[in-house]
């Protein structure tokens, strides 16, 4: 449907009423072949590619809260794969080749810039395992640089390579098809696509208790009423583990507080996302100008989705220690994501020991730049029943086998030694 900008101004000033409902309204069945719990970018991506690659349509997606109200929209919105291991790499390197053509797939503009990642090294040693990283992806089939300092100089005109600096830049590793895309897009792209397939999105109809008969899930308890489901797939990031413990389940991961805050706006003076690795700070700028930053985690175990001053505190120390310009801007605002992190820092994703209950948790700070790859292979399983290559090692029982992912170094985790 087109709309003029007379139209626009009037449906605006009438407060849209006959704007017609994004996502259809939904008259819960009392079965469905599949119910997905978290309508978050992972949720509803699932539910997306099982209608459009699998047919399967007969599915209810429900959350607490509204759409993407979680965790989708309250990160960064950075894309990246610069992993050393290959089952973070691989999965991160698949959702970057769904990432560019998503806006197409979906029909809906998610804002995606491909305009670089920059991770900075501040130690020969450091600099040393950046080019292993780097080999490592290129052996992958990644595109991907090392950068020198005359090199950062010319791609971040802004930054201090000062050699008396806290941390001296040495180099750095550059991802060219990294970058960002408009989170809460996602999240309506897949929501609007998923339910002009036919599947139902529930919102504010929170899960409280599950129906599990022999060792098998067979419903979902709402307060709208019991649903019945032949599988049940729990995607709702630090509200996994508490969802899990009412099916009987114990994951081995623990929810940490995470804070992000963007500045005034101002005119383009950074066109690619940096990371300050030894200071644990990141910085782009948003189409709007505002420079967005994010950092550590607050260290210590929270659901209060708060933030605190001293992590603004230190985040801003550390954004300053490469921006020196930074300290002319105002910090317009600040908010808070609760991360999941199991304890080798990577994802949980796949069946459960309860026969037709899958998970999928454990992001920490990865899980918005694997979102429509997760969503892509976890409709595969749930539509085939046969477990996809890439999520093989993401899969809860490595837990027992000590077959971890230990990912440490690559991500901001300072509480693990």
């Amino acid at each position: 449907m087109k709309y003029s900008a007379a139209s626009l101004l009037k449906q605006a000033l009438g407060g849209q009423r006959k704007w017609p409902p994004f996502v259809a309204p939904t008259i819960l069945k009392p079965h469905y072949d599949i119910v997905i719990v978290g309508a978050g970018g992972h949720g509803l991506a699932t539910a997306h590619y099982l209608a459009a690659n699998h047919g399967v349509d007969d599915v209810l997606v429900l959350d607490s809260g509204w759409i993407g109200g979680g965790n989708t929209a309250r990160n960064t919105t950075i894309l990246r794969s610069d992993y050393l291991l290959p089952a973070s790499f691989a999965l991160k390197n698949f959702a970057l080749e769904l990432w560019a053509q998503l806006s197409q797939d979906l029909n809906f503009n998610l804002m995606y810039s491909p305009r670089g990642y920059i991770d900075l090294a501040h130690s020969d040693g450091e600099l040393e395992h950046f080019m292993l990283r780097a080999n490592a992806m290129r052996l992958a089939g990644a595109d991907v640089d090392m950068l020198n300092r005359r090199q950062i100089s010319e791609q971040v005109p802004g930054i201090d390579l000062g050699l008396d600096a806290r941390y001296p830049i040495s180099g750095a590793l550059y991802q060219p098809a990294g970058g960002v895309v408009r989170h809460d897009a996602v999240a309506w792209g897949f929501a609007r696509s998923a339910s002009s397939r036919g599947i139902h999105i529930q919102q504010n109809c929170a899960v409280d208790g599950f129906d599990i008969q022999s060792n098998r899930v067979v419903g979902v308890a709402t307060p709208q009423g019991q649903i019945s489901a032949d599988k049940v797939f729990i995607s709702a990031a630090s509200a996994t583990a508490p969802l899990a413990r009412l099916a009987g389940l114990r994951l081995p991961m623990e929810p940490i507080n995470v804070q992000a805050f963007v500045t005034e706006p101002i005119k383009p003076v950074l066109d690619s996302v940096v990371n300050y690795n030894a200071g644990l700070c990141y910085v782009s700028q948003s189409d709007k100008g505002e420079l967005v930053l994010g950092g550590a985690t607050d260290g210590y175990l929270s659901q209060a989705r708060r933030g605190s001053f001293a992590r603004i505190e230190d985040t801003l120390a550390r954004a300053l220690q490469i921006f020196p310009f930074l300290s002319q801007l105002r910090l317009m605002r600040h908010w808070s994501g609760t991360a999941d992190i199991p304890m080798d820092g990577n994802a949980i994703v796949g069946a459960t020991p309860v026969d037709g209950l899958f998970v999928n948790c454990g992001w920490g700070y990865a899980g918005f730049k694997a979102t429509p790859a997760v969503g892509w292979s976890m409709a595969q399983y749930l539509a085939s029943g046969e477990l996809p290559g890439l999520l093989q090692p993401f899969a809860l029982e490595r837990f027992a086998s000590g077959a971890l992912i230990d990912d440490a170094g690559i991500g901001p985790y300072p509480w693990r030694h």
